[in-house]
């Protein structure tokens, strides 16, 4: 299990340039193993997107104490990654496919200037947002739903049916932050859901769009992708049988207060 901060890096799939997520955490892997490593994740995360809790495994005939994969292992990553947490897992343990739901947390500042110091951590919106109007409009997406009208064109998943179970929006002074559960996402899937949430608290539709969006599953009706900052890939959970650490609710473990309001400061 690891967290990482995606601003310097070109997403989490290996690439040629040697600069993604992947590429460093299999280097790091494999100097302590004294082989090459290479790691099944959870989930890929696109360009300048975080993790608060990223799981993967990989095979490896090392035997090293737990120590090594964790300490050891963060020696030699970039300051921006951490590995939390290794253990051995039984052999029909699966990093992505033993997952029975993943989490996403997006953090909007909605004010009319933006930051400074937490560049690349937050998404920012310049004019109001109505709540209430973005809660009613979220709600019509819980469900298992054909959700078309949210995935990337270049989104190479088999189906497009997924089973969102949870889309609750919190307010914490000028930061709004969007909690998505579901089984699994499509590509750019929460960044596409945010952006149309926005339109909807700007006023430039109503609540009721959302659910003419989901039924008309044409993308190009839809808003813009927003922007990578601001979303963290917060928690993936398993069956208990697995052994591995429960997720700690993101706003519990305290990302948000984190982020500074400046509500009623000029």
């Amino acid at each position: 299990m690891l967290e990482y901060d995606g601003s310097g890096f070109c997403g989490w799939q290996s690439q040629p340039s040697g600069r993604s997520v992947q590429d460093a955490l299999e280097k790091a892997l494999s100097k302590i193993a004294g082989s090459n490593v290479r790691v099944v994740t959870a989930g890929r995360t696109d360009t300048g997107v975080h993790a608060l809790y990223q799981v993967v495994h990989f095979d490896s005939q090392a035997q090293r104490p737990p120590s090594a994969w964790v300490r050891g292992v963060n020696a030699l990553l970039p300051d921006s990654m951490a590995v939390l947490w290794a253990s051995e897992v039984p052999d029909d343990f699966h990093a992505r496919y033993s997952a029975s739901e993943r989490c996403y947390l997006y953090l909007l500042l909605n004010h009319p200037i933006r930051h400074g110091l937490h560049h690349g951590k937050v998404g920012w919106f310049h004019q109001p947002l109505d709540l209430e109007r973005m809660r009613v409009a979220a709600h019509m997406l819980v469900g298992e739903h054909d959700f078309s009208a949210f995935r990337a064109a270049e989104c190479q998943a088999k189906s497009p049916v997924r089973n969102l179970t949870k889309l609750e929006i919190t307010r914490q002074g000028d930061i709004i932050a969007f909690e998505l559960r579901a089984n699994a996402f499509l590509h750019h899937m929460v960044r596409n859901i945010v952006g149309c949430l926005v339109y909807v608290g700007k006023g430039k539709y109503q609540s009721e769009w959302m659910q003419t969006l989901l039924e008309g599953r044409d993308r190009t009706h839809a808003a813009p992708t927003f922007p990578a900052a601001g979303l963290y890939l917060a928690g993936i959970a398993y069956d208990s049988k697995w052994g591995m650490p429960g997720f700690t609710d993101p706003l519990i473990a305290g990302l948000l207060p984190r982020i500074q309001s400046r509500q009623g400061k000029t």
